[in-house]
């Protein structure tokens, strides 16, 4: 059984870990590549706000103490933009060469639905490539429901992609305020 997965504010080593592990396809994933960018923005608003902020954030993933990804999360809509917060969504671990190869399994979703604040209905959203069935698997298994397809919305690898919406709401997670 794996030690208990921690979500903690990111520091500048986790900063130098992250780059190397989207240094390119093999770190990333064949669903979080978006092609070469420079890091510069990621860590001057590190700098400036820790990056946690009012429209989304980053925090990392530890295990026994050890980083071993990150959850990103920021505000998104469809249509005319309600109040902040949108929404959040949970992005897929950087996985450097030195980390664990094993993928993240539905307990590692877990923190990111409870810390993160949910949409204004008490919704907290979860998106991710058609073609990757094992993070829709730990979506679901983390308590997740399936929403549907959004066609053509992601621009990666040179072709759109199918997105798959997940949520849940409020009432849905363990220790979840009932409306």
């Amino acid at each position: 059984m794996p030690d208990e997965i921690t979500l903690r504010p990111v520091t500048a080593d986790d900063l130098d870990l992250f780059e190397r592990g989207f240094d390119g396809p093999e770190g990333t994933g064949p669903y979080q590549w978006f092609g070469f960018a420079s890091s510069a923005g990621l860590r001057r608003q590190s700098a400036e706000n820790g990056l946690l902020g009012a429209d989304g954030g980053v925090l990392s993933v530890a295990e026994a103490g050890r980083t071993v990804g990150r959850v990103e999360w920021f505000a998104g809509t469809w249509g005319r933009p309600p109040p902040p917060p949108a929404g959040r969504r949970r992005s897929a671990w950087c996985r450097p060469r030195a980390a664990a190869a094993q993928a993240p399994g539905p307990s590692d979703f877990r923190p990111s639905t409870s810390s993160t604040t949910p949409g204004p209905n008490g919704s907290g959203p979860g998106r991710t490539a058609c073609a990757n069935l094992a993070e829709q698997r730990a979506l679901e298994k983390a308590g997740f429901v399936r929403k549907g397809v959004l066609r053509s919305a992601q621009w990666r690898g040179g072709r759109w992609h199918d997105q798959v919406i997940f949520s849940m709401l409020r009432t849905e997670r363990s220790g979840g305020a009932q409306g």
